[in-house]
């Protein structure tokens, strides 16, 4: 197989070649027919996440070392199985739920193996899709898709569950409720795209790129809003939902776009919830919290029922097709350089 691979934090990713993996007990191994690009693989790529004054999350303290193969929105053809497994076999084609735990803690009994202190993610702790070929722990993390895409269906399993995952984590139950999605880059494009399934209310949508403006305008949205002025787009958001949005997600996770989403809840009993990794540090006077009763929680993927329910949703035809841009996977160097520039709206994808 053919892996494109880090080699050094931060250079070009490079080719190399090693023996295609041989199955052993629940184990799959997977012929890549997409790979997805995440902006968190961006920060894997760097080699840390931004915390802000000076402080970094090192990749290296997680446990992962060089080379290494990014990827963790993959769909494939199943070409090999370990001689455990029964639920598949050569030629079924499925996509690898990819936050795969360690299968024996307590949050993995409960089905919340995104939690697991020990993971085996793919693609951030294992070898992951930007490859020919790719192994799966085992085959209950796959999950078919028939009649689907498969350059959208891919998306899935990072794009899909995270944006199912901040939507449900909203609590928006009624029609008078309004949400703020802040940012509609591929996650929150898929957001909006699946909101009408998952909650209720009125949707505005906060983006400085005009491009991706009308994309959000195309999908649905109730209310576009500029916000490369905060403040007149706070005033804006406050007079589309009459006083405030009840709820925001921040799909971009920067001090200023934080803010700004704070700044847009109504006066009490607000909710922000924040999925981006953009990085640094958000500064918040401490009795607002109590004072405007806010609720601020983050959201980090989904559940391996998320993606089969985001699944559901694509087959049922309430959850749009994602816009993807497919890019041979030799050219995954100059994809990467696109979405770090933000010249991509919705999902790059990576193909044969």
């Amino acid at each position: 197989m053919r892996s494109w691979q880090i080699i050094r934090w931060g250079e070009p990713l490079e080719p190399r070649d090693y023996p295609d993996p041989v199955p052993e007990g629940r184990q799959v191994v997977l012929r890549v027919l997409a790979s997805g690009i995440c902006h968190s693989d961006l920060h894997i790529w760097q080699g840390y996440f931004d915390l802000g004054g000076g402080e970094r999350l090192d990749i290296t303290t997680r446990g992962i070392q060089l080379p290494f193969t990014l990827g963790h929105e993959v769909l494939g053809e199943v070409v090999a199985v370990g001689p455990d497994v029964h639920e598949v076999r050569p030629g079924d084609r499925r996509i690898v739920y990819p936050w795969i735990g360690c299968g024996g803690c307590p949050d993995c009994a409960r089905g919340d193996e995104l939690l697991c202190p020990r993971p085996r993610v793919v693609g951030t702790w294992r070898d992951g899709g930007y490859s020919t070929h790719v192994l799966v722990p085992d085959a209950r993390y796959l999950v078919p898709y028939d009649g689907l895409d498969p350059a959208v269906a891919c998306t899935y399993a990072c794009s899909g569950v995270t944006a199912l995952s901040a939507l449900k984590k909203t609590g928006l139950r009624r029609d008078d409720q309004t949400l703020l999605l802040v940012g509609c880059g591929g996650v929150g494009l898929q957001a909006l795209q699946m909101a009408r399934a998952v909650v209720r209310g009125r949707i505005a949508v906060a983006e400085p790129d005009a491009k991706k403006r009308e994309a959000a305008r195309a999908a649905g949205a109730d209310a576009v809003i500029d916000n490369s002025d905060p403040k007149a787009a706070v005033q804006a958001v406050k007079d589309f939902s009459g006083g405030g949005a009840d709820a925001a997600i921040d799909f971009v996770g920067r001090p200023e776009t934080a803010r700004f989403a704070l700044d847009s809840l109504r006066p009490k009993g607000g909710t922000l919830v924040v999925v981006g990794l953009y990085g640094d540090r958000l500064v918040y006077p401490l009795p607002l919290f109590p004072l405007r009763v806010l609720t601020v929680r983050g959201s980090y993927v989904g559940t391996l029922d998320d993606l089969r329910d985001v699944v559901r949703f694509a087959r049922e035809g309430r959850l749009p097709p994602l816009p993807v841009t497919r890019v041979p996977l030799e050219k995954v160097n100059e994809a990467m350089a696109d979405l770090a520039a933000g010249r991509i709206t919705g999902r790059i994808v990576l193909v044969p």
